[in-house]
């Protein structure tokens, strides 16, 4: 009686190992979840951080004049009134 029974454990224990390591949802799996998980929340960690650089950036633009005046300037190539805008422009290789 008691080899039957000890029999049986076995087999349970057996059956719930299999469904444990090789089942519909398995312990790999949820290893490969986790790690997955771990990169996304490092990628949306730096995705935050750019965002609130970009945040501040645009609060800069919408109430500082010297940070639209500078991009104006670098970015669009304006000059304002009353300045005189020089391009220095390198001479043609002459070994040509």
């Amino acid at each position: 009686m008691y080899r039957w029974f000890i029999a049986l454990l076995i087999f349970l224990l057996l059956g719930l190992q299999y469904r444990l390591w090789f089942g519909e949802v398995n312990v790999r799996d949820i290893w490969d979840l986790n790690a997955k998980i771990e990169l996304q929340k490092s990628i949306n960690q730096e995705l935050s951080q750019r965002n609130s650089e970009l945040e501040a950036e645009v609060v800069d633009l919408k109430k500082g004049q010297a940070a639209l005046e500078e991009r104006a300037r670098s970015e669009l190539g304006m000059v304002r009134d009353g300045e005189t805008f020089f391009q220095l422009v390198e001479p043609a290789d002459e070994n040509r």
